[in-house]
């Protein structure tokens, strides 16, 4: 029987078409599957629609993939709304995004219906509000059984070679837990990376939870699928660990 996770408290994976980052994704699962089984996981995912509100949860219900229902922590999501000032109940941030959902099925794949989950979603990705929904939800998962995994893409649509150079610079200050550098390195090179703030809200809280170290497990792009090297978006699984 799978045992409680030892090691890790936060994980960074891409959420495009399976097709394309897919392979990249399944090294952070790899590596959490190695480490034993969760009882609840809150995933950060962007807003990419521009609906509902700036941060927004949904605290009851189930969310539904081919691979059966997973029932959100209501208790947990109470406890997190009420640890920070931003966060609202809503909805209608769900209901179209895709950012979140994709996640789903790879803890499935591995843990059944067995574990509870809290989807976050982020239209707001400021470094301040991205720390406070960290702290919040580090404070809701204190001793639990618990991770937290930030969902995003990286660069989207540019050459290669600039792609790997910006990516690997957030990635860089990713692994050394600095959230104050992932945002600053965000705005100083326009890195397009769609879940900066998920990102941060992450190493925010890992860090709370007793995450010390950062570690990339792959970077790929779109390029590395397709041949196409003009205009990529780039992939990155990582992990925190304690």
């Amino acid at each position: 029987m799978v045992g409680r996770l030892k090691y890790t408290v936060g994980l960074i994976c891409p959420h495009a078409g399976y097709m394309y980052s897919g392979p990249v994704a399944a090294h952070s699962y790899y590596h959490l599957a190695l480490d034993g089984k969760p009882d609840l996981v809150v995933v950060f995912g962007p807003n990419h629609t521009g609906s509902g509100s700036g941060l927004a949860v949904m605290r009851e219900g189930v969310w539904r993939t081919p691979l059966g229902d997973i029932e959100i922590d209501t208790a947990t999501a109470d406890t997190i709304v009420r640890e920070s000032r931003l966060i609202d109940v809503d909805d209608v941030a769900h209901m179209r995004e895709h950012s979140i959902e994709v996640q789903l099925p790879w803890l499935q794949y591995m843990y059944g219906s067995g574990f509870k989950f809290v989807p976050i979603c982020f239209l707001m990705q400021d470094l301040q509000s991205s720390r406070e929904v960290g702290m919040a939800v580090a404070k809701a998962l204190r001793d639990k059984n618990a991770l937290v995994i930030a969902s995003s893409d990286m660069t989207h649509y540019e050459p290669q070679k600039g792609a790997e150079k910006k990516d690997k610079a957030v990635i860089e200050a990713a692994s050394k837990l600095d959230e104050e550098k992932v945002y600053s390195t965000v705005e100083a090179l326009q890195v397009s990376m769609c879940g900066y703030g998920p990102a941060i809200a992450t190493i925010t809280a890992a860090k709370e939870l007793g995450a010390k170290n950062g570690k990339l497990l792959c970077y790929k792009t779109s390029g590395d699928v397709v041949g196409d090297y003009s205009a990529v978006v780039g992939y990155a699984s990582m992990m925190f660990t304690r």
